[in-house]
């Protein structure tokens, strides 16, 4: 079976990225694709800014420890809802992912695997995927199987998790 991959390279935008997942996956169950249709993503963090973010968690987080320590005594005795509160160094941890990954890059490839006898399907879902509403935003490049960059395309997109 030949893949063809289509890269689509949407920046800093995730939001645009999840609703062009969430189309890949509603085509996917509507049309019984299964595994011919695939996408997977690819984040690229800054380097300057995620060396920075790693320092400043590391120094947040130390102070933040203790803190959680001593109100974790304090609360025990007011039953079960004492436990179950977020420390403050979880909750700057989940704020600096969040701002992190809205920093980061985000390229969607998705994988068409359609077999040999299956050209015309092939080719219309070429065709229609990057004229689709969250595909239309951003520059589509098509990679198929003869291309000089399909090897590093594949390679990349099976280690993607």
């Amino acid at each position: 079976m030949a893949h063809s991959y289509l890269i689509f390279d949407f920046g800093k935008d995730e939001e645009t990225a999840q609703h062009a997942r969430h189309k890949v996956e509603s085509w996917k169950q509507g049309f019984r694709l299964g595994n011919k249709l695939t996408i997977k993503f690819e984040r690229e963090e800054p380097e300057e800014e995620n060396a920075a973010a790693e320092e400043n968690a590391e120094a947040s987080a130390k102070p933040s420890a203790e803190k959680h320590t001593a109100a974790s005594k304090h609360a025990g005795g007011e039953g079960k809802r004492g436990g179950k509160k977020k420390s403050s160094a979880k909750r700057a941890k989940a704020a600096e992912g969040v701002e992190d990954e809205a920093n980061a890059k985000v390229r969607v490839i998705v994988r068409l695997d359609f077999s040999d006898h299956e050209k015309l399907s092939l080719q219309r879902w070429l065709d229609r995927i990057p004229t689709e509403e969250p595909f239309k935003s951003v520059e589509a490049t098509i990679i198929r199987q003869g291309d000089p960059e399909f090897s590093k395309t594949n390679e990349l997109f099976e280690t993607l998790g």
